[in-house]
C-alpha cells in the first residue's frame, strides 16, 4: 500500500524531514527561492498535506486545485495567507506554530529598535564610505533608549516578551491591545493606553499585531502625526498594517525621526520602494524568527502537526479548532 503524499515548499532541516519520510511520500521544493505558483499547483493535484511557509498563498483556486488535500501546516505563527474559512468549510486541518518563537522574534525586534534609534546601520555605512574624518560631539548621535518609553501595539507572546525585554532597559511600557492583559500589567508594570494616547506618549512604537480586517492599515497618515518628532517606529508584524506611503511621507517630513522595518507590503520588498533610499530606515529581509535554533523547532513542530493531523491524531496547534 502506498504511502499517502505530502509536499514541502521549502527545504527544511532534516531532522523535521525525517520525521515526515517515516509515515509519508515527501515531495519538496529544494531552491532557494519562493515556489512558482504552477509548481505548487501542480504539487498539490496529489498532495493530502502540505507543509508551507507564508510566501504561498492558499486561495480557492488551491484548494480546488487539491481534491485530495486533508491538512496543511504553516511555519509561521500568523497565517494571513490561507482562506481560513474555505479549509474550514472543506474539512481541511490548518496548523500553525506559536509560542517557540516568541523569544527570537523579540530579540530581533529589540535589536532592531535599537540599531534604528542609535543609528547603528547608518553609522556603519557612514564608516564603510570613508566619511569619518574625526569623532564630533553630535557624530551620529541618535535617540536615549535606558529610561524612555515604549509603546507597544499588540500584546500577545511577543509583545510580552518585548516587554519583559524593555524592563532591563528601565523603559516605561505602555501597550495597546484588542483586550487588556492585567496579569502583564502586574508582572511587567505595563500600562494599558488607548492607541491614540499611546501614539502621542511613546519614544519608541512596536507594531507587533497580527494581520486582520481590523489591523490592515491601522497607521496611516493621522496616526504617524500623532507620534512625536523623536519617535521611532518598529514594525515586526506584517508590512499591510501599516500605510507605506504616509510612513514614508512621515519621515520625509520628520514627523518621526525614523522607523525600523522587518516587513512590508510586498515581498520580497522591491528595490525601487522609495523607504529603502532613507538614510533614518533600517530595512531588513523579515527575519523575525530567524535563529538557527528557533527555525529548526519551528520545522519539527509544523512537521508534527502534520503528521499528526494526516494519522489522525489530535495536533496541538489547530488554528481551525472547529474541526477537532
Amino acid at each position: 500500500m502506498s504511502k499517502p503524499y505530502i509536499f514541502i515548499t521549502r527545504e527544511i532541516p532534516n531532522h523535521a524531514l525525517e520525521l515526515l519520510k517515516e509515515s509519508f511520500e515527501v515531495g519538496m521544493w529544494n531552491e532557494d527561492r519562493p515556489i512558482p505558483r504552477e509548481v505548487l499547483l501542480a504539487e498539490a493535484k496529489r498532495a493530502e498535506g502540505l507543509l508551507i511557509m507564508l510566501t504561498e498563498r492558499i486561495d480557492q483556486e488551491l484548494l480546488d486545485a487539491a481534491p485530495n488535500l486533508k491538512a496543511i501546516s504553516i511555519m509561521a505563527v500568523g497565517y494571513d495567507n490561507i482562506d481560513l474559512s474555505l479549509a474550514t468549510e472543506r474539512g481541511i486541518f490548518v496548523m500553525n506554530t506559536p509560542g517557540v518563537l516568541s523569544n527570537a522574534t523579540a530579540d530581533l525586534t529589540f535589536g532592531l529598535l535599537m540599531a534604528t534609534g542609535r543609528r547603528i546601520a547608518e553609522a556603519n555605512q557612514y564608516l564603510l564610505d570613508g566619511k569619518w574624518i574625526g569623532w564630533g560631539p553630535m557624530l551620529m548621535a541618535g535617540q536615549e533608549i535606558y529610561g524612555s518609553t515604549i509603546g507597544i501595539i499588540g500584546m500577545g507572546r511577543i509583545g510580552e516578551a518585548v516587554a519583559k525585554r524593555a524592563t532591563g532597559f528601565d523603559m516605561k511600557i505602555l501597550y495597546h491591545n484588542r483586550n487588556r492583559k492585567p496579569e502583564v500589567e502586574e508582572a511587567l508594570g505595563a500600562e494599558y493606553r488607548s492607541l491614540d494616547d499611546l501614539l502621542q506618549e511613546s519614544d519608541f512604537i512596536v507594531m507587533l499585531t497580527p494581520l486582520t480586517p481590523e489591523t490592515e492599515n491601522l497607521i496611516g497618515k493621522r496616526e504617524f502625526e500623532l507620534m512625536k518628532e523623536t519617535a521611532v517606529f518598529v514594525n515586526v508584524s506584517r508590512g499591510a498594517t501599516i500605510d507605506e506611503e504616509a510612513l514614508y511621507e512621515a519621515l520625509v517630513n520628520k514627523k518621526i525621526w525614523a522607523a525600523g522595518l522587518d516587513v512590508f507590503r510586498q515581498e520580497p520588498v522591491p528595490m525601487d520602494n522609495p523607504l529603502l533610499k532613507l538614510d533614518n530606515v533600517v530595512a531588513i529581509p523579515h527575519i523575525g524568527s530567524a535563529s538557527i535554533q528557533t527555525r529548526t523547532k519551528m520545522a519539527v513542530m509544523a512537521a508534527q502537526g502534520l503528521k499528526d493531523a494526516l494519522e489522525n491524531k489530535k495536533p496541538e496547534f489547530v488554528v481551525n479548532k472547529e474541526l477537532l
